[in-house]
């Protein structure tokens, strides 16, 4: 069963996701050049947002050493940790030579890959390292690997999913754990529904205490847009119920919790890229979510690029999507649930179809989905019901707080 979220979600002007360059990220869609958001970008501002903070179980980081040395008491507890990893894999990120002995020691703190792992994780590293004047360094080694293997239900790598390449010379130790855990999460880049191109912003910043001088006292340039996306994500229900089984017995309730919190998380969430020079916080105009046992992507809709002109391009948007739902329907079939949120419904989801009634041609409108919700409130119940739980009592089962932080 998957459960698949469609976005339309219009942006003011901004810079949410840059290149390398500084400017907005972009494609080629169509034919036409779109403003695109990557899925990267997408997935950390859910998994980091305050709507899925309370599952965040994991942590992503290269500086695994200290956060383990962290909660030991032992001295040189950070140089065993440090010499544990590398066996482990993990090796030190060589930099070049440092003039200060303290400048080497941050060296060391970091190793070359991240390694995601789970707080529980890094808890049993360090009780292990607290404890651990009876075994050697290898011992340990194989230990921490085991942790780091065997300790991932958390519903943030549950979704998002891990690989791991520890270096070759830790191949033994590796041999027979596996450390990869597969996503249950699909994240399109997001794209515009239109052709959008980048523009230039000339800016100057002025002296608040003018001298002889009359110019500016600082002048630059950035590159923004602003678009309406199109956005898509895909979740594997019995994936993520397989990742979280090491939770215990309630991990099919903290899957169920995860979908709506990461609903939850698309809606009020957005990338925090320039936003303090552009503020664009604008939630989605509308969400599609369909329970369904085949992934489909409505990108296509989008392949002749939206253009504005009776009506605004959120609503041609819209008009686009819900024709397209409309013809994959009567060519592919529905899916098993269907269901719209457009605030206060602003926006149907209506499909327009010719019909010959008495030898005349008539336009008639097809609601495309069974639930047209108006509240966010609304949805992430209907959508957890649809799933077979109660969302107030889903809510009940989290991750832990002394394991997630």
């Amino acid at each position: 069963m998957l459960i698949e979220i469609h976005i339309i979600q219009n942006h003011s002007p901004s810079n949410l996701n840059r290149d390398d360059l500084g400017a907005p990220k972009t494609c080629y869609f169509g034919g036409a050049l779109r403003s695109r958001i990557s899925s990267q970008c997408l997935k950390r501002s859910i998994r980091i947002s305050k709507q899925f903070q309370d599952l965040l179980g994991g942590i992503r980081t290269r500086q695994l050493a200290k956060l383990i040395a962290e909660k030991v008491t032992r001295k040189e507890a950070k140089k065993r940790a440090e010499k544990i990893l590398s066996d482990c894999g993990f090796k030190p990120k060589k930099t070049k030579k440092s003039t200060t002995e303290e400048d080497d020691s941050k060296d060391e703190d970091k190793s070359k890959m991240l390694v995601y792992t789970t707080w529980q994780a890094i808890e049993e590293m360090a009780g292990l390292l607290q404890d651990g004047d009876g075994k050697t360094d290898e011992q340990l080694a194989k230990e921490f690997a085991k942790l780091i293997s065997q300790r991932v239900a958390v519903p943030d790598m549950a979704l998002s999913g891990r690989m791991l390449e520890p270096d070759k010379s830790a191949k033994d130790i590796w041999k027979q754990l596996d450390s990869t855990v597969d996503a249950a999460l699909q994240v399109a880049h997001a794209i515009s529904t239109h052709e959008a191109r980048p523009e230039v912003d000339y800016y100057v910043a002025t002296d608040d205490i003018p001298g002889d001088d009359a110019g500016a006292g600082y002048v630059d340039e950035a590159m923004f847009a602003s678009a309406c996306f199109y956005k898509y994500f895909s979740i594997n229900w019995e994936t993520l119920v397989e990742n979280l089984k090491g939770y215990g017995d309630n991990h099919e309730k903290l899957a169920a919790h995860t979908v709506g919190a990461f609903v939850r998380g698309a809606a009020l969430t957005n990338p925090t890229g320039k936003q303090n020079s552009f503020a664009a916080h604008n939630p989605p105009d509308g969400m599609l979510i369909e329970i369904n046992n085949t992934p489909i992507s409505y990108a296509n809709a989008f392949a002749k690029p939206a253009a504005q002109s009776e009506r605004d391009i959120i609503s041609q948007s819209i008009a686009q999507l819900s024709q397209y739902v409309h013809d994959l329907d009567t060519g592919y079939g529905k899916p098993q649930k269907r269901f719209w949120f457009s605030p206060n419904l602003r926006y149907p989801l209506v499909a327009h179809i010719t019909v010959e009634e008495n030898g005349k041609k008539k336009q008639h409108e097809i609601a495309l989905a069974e639930s047209n919700i108006k509240s966010l409130n609304e949805l992430v119940p209907a959508v957890i019901a649809a799933i077979g739980y109660d969302w107030e009592e889903v809510q009940k089962v989290i991750v832990n707080a002394e394991v997630t932080r």
